[in-house]
């Protein structure tokens, strides 16, 4: 996930960058990332051949980080030196708000490189939504702030906030309808991680086809987030 996050943030910053006239160093090494990220994400994308690990993902926002620095470093428009921080918003605030909770639910510091269950994709697998569907749905959203960030630079705010109502209402639109047709069958959630079976989605990821119903799934199906069995089920 982190690798077509990556690279959508590339494009849009490569295209930040060539409106702006920033310096040629930082399109080049936009460019660079991004042409690796395309020939890497075939084998990253769901479902995965070749993951690119916590090594590999913080190295992605290091070098995002340091490129954007180096794309706006003689700028001294407020915009130019905000985009970035719109096209990289997903990941920075996802980050942020994770050590916030990690924080005030461990109440140390220490805790704050201890893994947890709550980050966003974590949360959309709870709601029963498939491990493709929830990367597809978080690229979306990239993707709409990278172009938030182009319009904004480009056309200025009010086209931006213009671009910006147009996709929230296709969203909810599009929410709603997506909660209708979620919501036919009654739904089994998982004691031990709060995961919740959708018998309309199934789980294409582990050979569970849409339509099956919870009583039907195999005794060897296992929750998909945390591996208990079906009996650490229970009815929504």
């Amino acid at each position: 996930m982190s690798s077509g996050i990556s690279l959508i943030s590339c494009l849009s910053l490569l295209i930040i960058f060539s409106l702006n006239g920033s310096p040629i160093i930082a399109i080049l090494m936009i460019t660079a990332l991004a042409g690796a990220l395309t020939g890497f994400l075939p084998f990253n994308f769901n479902p995965a051949k070749t993951f690119i690990g916590d090594t590999g993902s913080n190295f992605l926002g290091f070098s995002l980080a340091v490129i954007s620095i180096l794309g706006v470093a003689k700028t001294y428009t407020l915009i130019v030196i905000v985009a970035p921080l719109i096209v990289l918003a997903l990941p920075v605030f996802d980050t942020l708000f994770a050590i916030i909770r990690r924080v005030i639910k461990g109440k140390s510091l220490k805790a704050v490189v201890m893994p947890d269950k709550g980050h966003l994709h974590h949360k959309m697998l709870k709601n029963g939504f498939t491990q493709k569907e929830a990367v597809l749905v978080l690229y979306g959203i990239s993707a709409t702030l990278g172009m938030f960030a182009i319009v904004l630079l480009e056309s200025g705010i009010w086209k931006a906030l213009s671009f910006a109502l147009i996709v929230v209402a296709v969203i909810a639109l599009g929410y709603k309808n997506m909660f209708k047709l979620r919501g036919g069958e009654d739904m089994y959630r998982c004691l031990a991680c709060g995961y919740e079976y959708n018998p309309e989605i199934g789980d294409p990821d582990n050979g569970i086809a849409p339509g099956t119903a919870f009583e039907d799934l195999p005794d060897t199906w296992v929750c998909p987030l945390c591996g208990v069995g079906k009996d650490m089920f229970e009815e929504v």
